[in-house]
């Protein structure tokens, strides 16, 4: 029952994104929608934040957890580890420096606890990716972590549409 909740929850939110022009297109000849590149403007950052926060917190709440907040800090690491990982070519949670998660948060000034770290190397959207780290049950525990108060969101986009995601989660 909770997992056909957050299914429901997952794609209900997804609608919401098609409906609002994140996701779409045209069809192939199999009826499903033909690939393309998830453009994203700098304009997008925000609202892509929000949707990813609503998306974790319906998730959340569908498990009984408290909701998490938005951390501005935690944002501010996670676009830099998302650069970062551009830069190295590789989704791995060392930045080129050698510093970790928890490193790149107490230097934006995160005053909390860092409890996981979530990245991706992807032509998905958010909520696609979010999905995928809905699968596996150590990115899971993560999203569910009920000491989980903050959370941080960002991401960096090449010109050629591969996007690198970055979402930490904190108490």
């Amino acid at each position: 029952m909770v997992r056909r909740n957050v299914l429901l929850a997952l794609g209900a939110t997804l609608f919401m994104a098609a409906c609002a022009g994140g996701i779409g297109g045209q069809l192939g000849p199999d009826g499903k929608p033909l690939p393309q590149v998830y453009k994203i403007r700098e304009g997008d950052v925000g609202r892509i934040q929000l949707r990813q926060i609503d998306a974790v917190n319906a998730i959340r709440q569908s498990r009984g957890l408290v909701p998490v907040q938005m951390s501005a800090e935690l944002n501010a690491a996670a676009a830099t580890h998302s650069r970062d990982m551009s830069v190295q070519n590789r989704p791995w949670h060392f930045g080129s420096d050698g510093s970790s998660p928890i490193q790149r948060a107490q230097r934006v000034g995160y005053p909390g606890t860092v409890l996981g770290e979530l990245i991706s190397e992807t032509y998905e959207t958010e909520l696609e990716t979010l999905a995928a780290w809905m699968e596996d049950p150590d990115t899971r525990a993560i999203v569910l972590n009920p000491e989980a108060r903050y959370f941080g969101f960002s991401l960096f986009q090449e010109k050629n549409g591969k996007i690198w995601w970055t979402m930490l989660m904190g108490s």
